[in-house]
């Protein structure tokens, strides 16, 4: 087994357990080589309600966005969220985003 399908199967069995729904929608994180990106989507409906991406994938770069992700959800009203860290380790730059949203008053 590849490393590829490692990550695919990790994810899925994450994203088995969380749903989000418009009363709390899911943040999903998605990390590459060169960019952070995080969305917060309801899956009941299946929209993406705000999409923030950063280039840089260190630590202070993951807490901005996760700063511009709880301003955006501030400013829509959401309040709770369900944290899918997408197969990644909650560890370095996705636990830094977490940390911010959280900081920035939204609930996970």
């Amino acid at each position: 087994m590849d490393k590829n399908l490692l990550h695919k199967r990790r994810k899925a069995r994450i994203r088995a357990g969380i749903v989000g729904n418009s009363s709390r929608p899911r943040l999903a994180v998605h990390r590459s080589n060169t960019a952070l990106s995080a969305q917060v989507i309801d899956d009941a409906k299946k929209t993406t309600l705000i999409s923030k991406t950063v280039k840089g994938t260190t630590i202070p770069a993951a807490a901005s966005l996760g700063a511009e992700i709880a301003k955006a959800c501030k400013a829509k009203k959401i309040t709770h969220v369900v944290f899918d860290r997408g197969g990644y380790r909650y560890h370095g730059a996705v636990r830094s985003l977490a940390d911010a949203v959280r900081e920035g008053g939204v609930i996970i």
